[in-house]
């Protein structure tokens, strides 16, 4: 490979010679050759919103002159359309405050305009005026995973709970057994059933929505230590209003930028919604893979679209891999929320030390839910059919529909007929021919909406 030397404040440094950063960022390559991951796109890009932000803003405020500062813009642009992802390079294990891939940013932005518009541009002096990495590494963070949320997860989410509410419209009138404990239960629709799923992820949406508006309080203005040292007076207020109209994100200033540096709260708020959403999807992907078990040995009420083989061994075996996959993306979802809340535990007084890291595992939980969402709405909630004629069977078979007899009854006579029925093995409800609003249950004529329930 071939070098240029390039230097920065503490002395020379071999840089290859096509890369667009420079001596900082060499170093930093240098100092952490870790894991080889670099903080994603999303992230990379709101270092690039920020840059431009800065630079249109101390124009504003006339401490950028406008050739230096339309150069930074137009290359923050670039930065922010992903021309230029192959150079910044850092690891993501660096320096907790994120300070290289600051650097990594500016140095790229100063090499972009120095190239393109012939004057001469300062990664410090100018593409990082009135800023500090301590502040901007926080912001970036915070826009990302905000973004994430709001234009992928969101979305994603979406579509669906609307898919679930279509299913549970498709099967009101499918009357199931319902379960408790992994047991027979008193019946409920499987229109019910879907119809719960849907509000799991309409609940899932509201929480994360929640999330994500705290999320739109900006460190940025903060610089070294959140007092603003080095920094213009108006240089947040103005900068982050730029950023919130050229992102169409509701995005505010910090009321105390000392604890928003120091401490990230709000993204461990964040992590914790996102795990929220995982074990919500847990549940409904087990429930899905519980009722499609079988086909024989199982429950079998639903069919799962069949998507692939599912043994190298045994012809014609069909699992539900779809919902596995959901399943291991919601449990790495969980140790991203793990990885997170160890990391926040890292804030020494006026600076949290594990930024990069916490902006790595949220951005994954965010890519990885979006995905896996999008494919098992597409893959297996869409194309999910039912065994009307294994429900029915289960159903009347089910000795808990006694319970509708226990008013009448009373509790102690209807437990021993459920005793009975279940050491006998006899059908305990009967369908009555010409009469598909009803059932028989002993000797009496139970109407199929008193089955049913009164809360859908």
């Amino acid at each position: 490979m071939e070098y240029r030397i390039e230097s920065d404040s503490m002395g020379e440094m071999q840089v290859p010679v096509d890369a667009l950063y420079g001596a900082s960022t060499a170093r930093a390559v240098a100092n952490f050759p870790i894991s080889g991951r670099t903080l994603p796109r999303p992230f990379i890009r709101a270092l690039g919103v920020i840059k431009r932000a800065a630079a249109e803003t101390n124009l504003d405020l006339g401490r950028l002159s406008d050739e230096i500062a339309s150069a930074i813009s137009r290359a923050a642009d670039r930065v922010i359309a992903g021309e230029f992802d192959a150079h910044f390079v850092v690891d993501v294990f660096q320096t907790g405050s994120g300070t290289s891939t600051n650097m990594n940013a500016n140095e790229v932005i100063a090499h972009i305009a120095q190239a393109s518009d012939h004057v001469k541009v300062h990664p410090n002096d100018h593409v990082n005026m009135g800023q500090s990495s301590n502040d901007v590494i926080p912001t970036a963070t915070h826009i990302s995973v905000k973004d994430d949320i709001e234009h992928r997860v969101v979305p994603a989410l979406i579509v669906l709970r609307d898919a679930l509410s279509q299913k549970a419209l498709s099967f009101q009138e499918i009357l199931k057994s319902g379960r408790t404990h992994l047991q027979d239960a008193v019946p409920i629709t499987l229109g019910q059933e879907f119809s719960s799923y849907a509000w799991q992820v309409e609940e899932a949406i509201r929480r994360l929505m929640r999330a994500a508006n705290e999320a739109g309080s900006l460190a940025l203005g903060g610089t070294a230590v959140g007092t603003g040292v080095n920094t213009h007076p108006d240089f947040a207020r103005i900068a982050i209003a730029r950023i919130a109209q050229q992102s169409g994100l509701e995005l505010r200033e910090s009321q105390n930028h000392v604890a928003a540096q120091a401490s990230p709260d709000a993204l461990v708020d964040v992590s914790g919604s996102f795990r929220s959403v995982a074990i919500a999807l847990m549940k409904i992907a087990n429930d899905l893979r519980w009722m499609s078990s079988g086909p024989t040995a199982g429950l079998g009420e639903l069919q799962l679209p069949a998507v692939q083989p599912g043994s190298s061994i045994m012809p014609g075996k069909i699992n539900p891999v779809i919902a596995e996959s959901l399943l291991m993306v919601c449990v790495q979802i969980v140790g991203n929320d793990a990885t997170v809340a160890a990391a926040a535990q890292y804030s020494n007084f006026e600076l949290h030390t594990m930024w990069p890291l916490l902006a790595d595992r949220l951005l994954d939980s965010a890519h990885l839910l979006a995905s896996a969402v999008i494919n098992f709405t597409q893959q297996l909630v869409d194309g999910i059919t039912v065994n009307e004629e294994r429900c029915e069977q289960l159903l009347l078979h089910n000795a808990s529909i006694a319970t509708i007899l226990a008013p009448s009854l009373g509790y102690d006579r209807v437990a021993n007929l459920v005793h009975e029925a279940n050491a006998t093995g006899q059908q305990m409800m009967y369908k009555i021919p010409d009469r598909p609003d009803a059932y028989r249950v002993g000797d009496q004529i139970i109407p199929k909406s008193w089955l049913i329930g009164s809360h859908l």
